[in-house]
């Protein structure tokens, strides 16, 4: 931040509890401006934009992670405090815009408390008083700006009201800026809990208050509520922790609760205010309490719940079908562009076969992974999904899997890695493993390209089985969720023991989506998995085209391509009256030496050679081949199986690679990708761990490989066992 501190006159921060439209506020804010990067040295994303003002100039905003308050248990919420505060290594805002939800005033404003006692000038941004007004609630805004000392301004954000009211606002106080500092709201009624914060005030560092007392002694009630003894928090000196765990040691001594105190003191201001910012009116039961009679119920909801996932993989299909076939010509017509201009020789196979169709394989799928972000992000923003954790949270705690856990757990649909990143936000190591080591059998947006392939493979493309496609995606996908919840039990009553703890989470209510907020989310997840996956996909590629096109010569291949080459020298001296069946000799010649090179290839042996392994399973060594690149990462298989299948036929083959799966038979003239084949292949990956970025991630936030490697070990195991039961399974009930 201190780089675009310097590019610009001002900074400030946009900060608030979960789900108070604080990303929609820093949107309106920001307008086209914003782009998305990484805090300093932390893997965690940020997104920061400009605002230009009449009178302050350009403005950088940054968009802080949402917290219910500064008590930093974990990294995240280390974050939240660093960016805020303005601690090491970020650098200290100008200005701090806290958006509180307006429905839910008392728990909002016990973040507004503690930021004001930071010593940082304060906006309040009330958003959603459209929607208190609906439930029959009046607040008296003057009062709220005149008890708490700071500026107040209404706001609806996902329509855009208030916001240049609040850009004013802002600009006046970025010039007159003690104006919205002020003094602590409460002050400590024990005189020891007083004693406490004099005592820790003196171990803040310097840096951190930079001279302002009032900001040493907010620190060192931070210290107090959030060093404890399990603290994983890696910016605070040493001797800081030890005289906190020395005090909060001492206290328990003399029979005190430290948080009683402090958190007590803090609410009882908010207890004796609340009320006189409020003017109640009657009003009807409201239009969100009428849809959660019917949202949580728990058998109700949860089959509303099943049938609209239902609906949305449908559509993935339905929807999404015409962009793919448009994608899937536009990957032909460029491989049928190029080739013509390298002319004869390898490096048109490489470009042709080795990038065009391998990436182009990848790209197919991109259209129903980009409508799914979509989907997930339409249900976040009109308020289901804290509906959906509430429903989920009835299941996991029964599995000891903490109901914060439900957050991480959803965003492994999108993807594991960002999606372990969020664990930080669970306070107790024990949650934050057993959810991590459970996350990857979610079934991410890799496996969606696979899938769908897989899934298309299962009928002829002419054939319309477009609900039964859904219906199967949208199983394969419950599929991994329960698997991810019966590991998450059995890791809880075996590994990693440990007692349950309630879940907390806000409810907001229920909204229109904010279009221009969700396809900002989409565009942004779109890009990243293009970005980190078509790095990886363009690498296998060219890798597996290599171990596909070389060695080059081989007794098979020689022999095979001599019977091809006497084939096409009998069709060109052949009369026109026997041209015909000698043309389809040539085109059985030519794919019997495609094939023979493809056997000869490194990547064939490989194939072979592990052939003993996976035939229990149902998969030949094409298969194989896949299934080993994919290791790397999950859609890597498709990719692969676009060079295995390009590489192996004839080059004016100008079928789709479903087609050509649907074609592949074993020697014997047996389909390969037969239903059973297909379905024990899909339930392999949703099992087996075959991502390096997801390890390696693992490996970072646990310290050590042990977890990694007993994450890689857990789920090949399960993934191939479970594959075998139902291949061999399937065979036992007369299924082909």
């Amino acid at each position: 931040m201190a780089a675009a501190r310097r590019a610009a006159d001002h900074a400030i921060v946009i900060a608030g509890n979960p789900n108070t439209g604080k990303s929609t506020l820093f949107n309106q804010l920001t307008g086209g401006s914003a782009r998305v990067g990484n805090y300093p040295g932390i893997t965690v994303e940020r997104s920061r934009g400009r605002l230009t003002l009449p009178t302050a100039g350009e403005v950088e905003v940054l968009d802080s992670p949402g917290t219910y308050s500064l008590v930093a248990r974990s990294p995240e919420e280390e974050l939240s405090l660093e960016a805020i505060a303005g601690l090491p290594p970020l650098v200290r805002p100008d200005l701090v815009v806290i958006t509180v939800d307006a429905t839910q005033l008392a728990r909002n404003l016990y973040l507004v408390l503690q930021i004001i006692e930071l010593d940082v000038p304060v906006v309040v941004a009330l958003n959603m008083v459209d929607a208190l007004a609906q439930s029959g609630i009046e607040l008296d805004i003057p009062a709220i700006a005149r008890d708490l000392g700071v500026p107040v301004l209404p706001v609806v954000a996902r329509r855009g009201e208030g916001i240049e009211a609040l850009a004013t606002a802002i600009d006046r106080t970025l010039a007159a800026p003690d104006e919205a500092r002020a003094e602590w709201r409460w002050q400590p009624r024990a005189s020891a809990l007083a004693a406490d914060i004099d005592a820790v005030a003196a171990a803040v560092p310097a840096a951190w208050h930079g001279g302002s007392e009032r900001r040493r002694r907010a620190l060192a009630l931070w210290s107090l509520l959030s060093l404890a003894e399990a603290h994983h928090l890696q910016s605070v000196p040493q001797d800081l922790a030890e005289l906190v765990l020395a005090r909060r040691a001492a206290a328990a001594r003399d029979g005190r609760d430290l948080e009683q105190e402090i958190i007590g003191g803090r609410y009882g201001w908010i207890d004796g205010h609340t009320d006189a910012f409020m003017r109640l009116q009657p009003a009807p039961l409201s239009l969100t309490d009428r849809i959660d009679r019917l949202m949580l119920h728990p058998v109700i909801g949860f089959g509303l719940f099943l049938a609209l996932m239902t609906v949305v993989f449908q559509a993935l299909f339905t929807g999404a079908d015409p962009l793919i076939g448009l994608v899937e010509s536009a990957v032909g017509a460029v491989g049928a562009a190029v080739g013509p201009l390298l002319g004869e020789g390898m490096l048109r196979d490489f470009v042709v076969n080795g990038v065009i169709e391998g990436v182009g394989a990848f790209l197919v799928f991109l259209p129903q992974i980009l409508m799914l972000f979509l989907f997930v992000g339409l249900l976040e923003d009109c308020g289901y999904m804290s509906r959906v954790a509430v429903l989920m949270d009835r299941i996991m705690k029964r599995l000891g899997l903490h109901g914060r856990a439900f957050v991480p757990l959803l965003s492994g649909y999108a993807c594991a890695v960002p999606a372990i990143l969020a664990t930080r936000t669970m306070e107790r190591r024990r949650d934050r493993m057993i959810t991590m080591l459970a996350l990857p059998l979610m079934t991410c947006s890799a496996r969606l390209p696979v899938y769908g392939l897989l899934i298309a493979a299962l009928a002829p493309p002419w054939e319309e089985t477009r609900f039964a496609q859904g219906l199967l995606m949208a199983a394969m996908y419950l599929f991994g969720t329960i698997m991810a919840l019966i590991v998450a039990w059995v890791l809880g009553r075996t590994v990693l023991r440990g007692r349950e703890v309630p879940l907390i989470i806000e409810m907001p209510p229920y909204r229109m989506p904010h279009w221009p907020t969700v396809l900002r989310m989409v565009l942004r997840r779109g890009t990243d998995f293009i970005k980190t996956a078509g790095t990886l996909i363009l690498i296998a590629s060219i890798g597996m085209w290599a171990l596909l096109t070389f060695p080059q010569t081989g007794p098979a291949q020689e022999a095979a391509a001599a019977r091809a080459a006497e084939a096409a020298a009998a069709l060109e001296a052949a009369p026109a009256a026997g041209q015909p069946a000698l043309a389809e000799a040539l085109r059985l010649a030519e794919n019997e030496a495609a094939a023979a090179r493809a056997r000869n290839s490194y990547a064939g042996r490989l194939g072979r050679w592990i052939e003993p392994v996976i035939a229990p399973l149902g998969f030949d060594w094409k298969i194989g081949i896949g299934v080993v690149g994919a290791f790397a990462a999950r859609e890597v298989f498709v990719s692969t199986m676009g060079v295995v299948f390009g590489v192996g036929e004839v080059e004016d083959d100008t079928r789709s690679l479903r087609e050509k799966m649907w074609a592949d038979t074993w020697p014997d003239g047996r389909r390969v990708f037969t239903p059973l084949v297909c379905l024990s292949l899909m339930v392999f990956f949703a099992l087996a761990c075959q991502c390096f970025s997801t390890l390696a991630v693992v490996r970072r936030e646990t310290g050590n490989w042990l977890w990694p490697g007993f994450m890689f070990a857990y789920m090949t195991t399960l993934a191939w066992v479970a594959s075998f039961m139902v291949f061999q399974g399937g065979r036992l009930l007369g299924f082909a």
